[in-house]
């Protein structure tokens, strides 16, 4: 029986952990926080995980609140105009469901079943000097604690990583009484609002540790009118302050945001990091090995939703490549090829778009965005492109793969409906956004 130790109990520690358990391991796991301190605690994330990101999870048999959760069935694109109204507003309908499950609830319940299956778990915060000691009684010790002393094992691969600095300022809240779209009043759906040259709101339904609620989440430009949160320690002040701001930016999200409380006092989060990819392997002062996982070696700004996707995709990798592997060592050269599969497959494509999300966007991108208000299938493709980034590909990155695309799609459209130009029964706006757009 192979022993692993996996250090971090959130989505990809968590997830990797279970899978190991239900194959035969013998896996012990650290975590710096008992579940009834996670669950009590203050929210960690903004997760919205996407159908293939939430089939691992079922393949696990891990998904305990599939039943409760809202089922997303769209994601939404506006686009702020210069006067406060909507230069563009559409809803992609996507080809399966997506939920948010808050992290306190989720991984509290997973922390538990682990310990309930038998799983040996150790309430501490681990330190290099642990690890190093660790890594010659298990035959692997994976790392998934993002933050903290750990991550300094893993060095920025700097080929990777055109960001050193934070990209966003991020400030979130969970709130009870948000009602709905007025337009979709039926739809559960994640709108990305984007509001040019200051930054993004979203929007989106979860399950929260007091039931359904809602995530009110900004990312902002760092010096600019919405990186306002750092000196902001009370929730309610939190929440105040990002209601200005939507009623200033998102009047149309802000109508409907009028009778919103926090969830509870732990319901808000703001902080900043920058981007980056790190080397997979990292190597401790005894010279032992240890392999990162999810975003201790990919950590991508929150602008595309990923993180928890990349997580539960990166622990679906890991634990096929350890059960692949059997008996043999786990040496560098393992660790290098399992972090490879990885990158390529969900790794660089998430990375890629997400990289090029947080820039100014060109002409063609932007054409794009408009064209999805007036061609449904491309406004269908786009928010599948949350749960398949590597899609965007095909017709996102090039301005002539672009082209092609948008001029094959209105050509079918005309065809199905001569005379309309149209096949869009969710969108309007223009075919194209104008102006300063560094927000995207």
């Amino acid at each position: 029986m192979r022993r692993i130790l996996v250090v971090g109990a959130g989505q990809s520690g968590l997830q990797l952990a279970l899978g190991l358990q239900s194959k035969g391991y013998e896996v012990t796991l650290m975590s710096n926080r008992t579940a009834d301190e996670i669950r009590t605690g203050r929210v960690m994330s903004t997760q919205c995980m996407f159908d293939s990101a939430l089939r691992h999870e079922r393949d696990l048999q891990l998904n305990f609140w599939e039943q409760q959760a809202p089922k997303i069935e769209g994601l939404g694109v506006s686009v702020a105009a210069p006067d406060g109204s909507r230069a563009i507003d559409w809803l992609g309908r996507l080809k399966g469901y997506a939920q948010s499950v808050d992290q306190r609830v989720k991984m509290a319940g997973w922390l538990d079943t682990f310990a309930q299956r038998g799983g040996q778990l150790v309430i501490h915060g681990a330190s290099v000097a642990d690890l190093d000691y660790f890594a010659r009684t298990y035959d692997l010790v994976l790392v998934a604690a993002g933050k903290g002393e750990l991550v300094s094992l893993f060095e920025r691969d700097a080929a990777r990583s055109p960001y050193d600095a934070p990209q966003r300022a991020l400030a979130v809240s969970y709130v009870h009484g948000l009602g709905p779209r007025p337009e979709h009043p039926q739809t559960e759906a994640v709108r990305c609002n984007l509001v040019p040259g200051v930054g993004e709101l979203f929007v989106m339904p979860t399950l929260t540790t007091s039931g359904r609620a809602d995530i009110l989440f900004w990312e902002g430009l760092p010096g600019g009118p919405l990186d306002v949160f750092q000196g902001v320690k009370d929730p309610g002040e939190h929440l105040a302050v990002t209601l200005e701001l939507m009623e200033q930016y998102t009047p149309w999200e802000y109508a409907r945001a009028t009778n919103v409380e926090l969830t509870d006092a732990g319901g808000t989060l703001a902080g900043r990091y920058a981007p980056v990819v790190r080397n997979p392997v990292g190597r401790l002062p005894g010279g032992g090995l240890v392999l990162g996982v999810a975003d201790v070696v990919v950590a991508n700004d929150p602008i595309t939703g990923q993180g928890s996707n990349s997580a539960a995709k990166c622990a679906a990798s890991y634990l096929s490549s350890i059960l692949m592997h059997g008996d043999k060592p786990f040496d560098e050269a393992w660790m290098k090829a399992t972090f490879d599969k990885f990158w390529f497959t969900t790794g660089k494509p998430v990375t890629q778009w997400t990289n090029a999300m947080l820039g100014v966007p060109p002409e063609h991108v932007l054409n794009l965005i408009g064209a999805a208000g007036q061609l449904q299938p491309v406004a269908d493709r786009f928010a599948n492109g949350f749960d398949h980034p590597a899609d965007f590909d095909a017709y996102f990155y090039d301005p002539e793969d672009a082209a092609d695309y948008l001029e094959s799609v209105a050509g079918a459209a005309a065809v199905a409906a001569p005379g309309s130009g149209s096949d869009s029964a969710s969108g309007s706006g223009s075919g194209s956004v104008v102006g300063d757009s560094s927000a995207e």
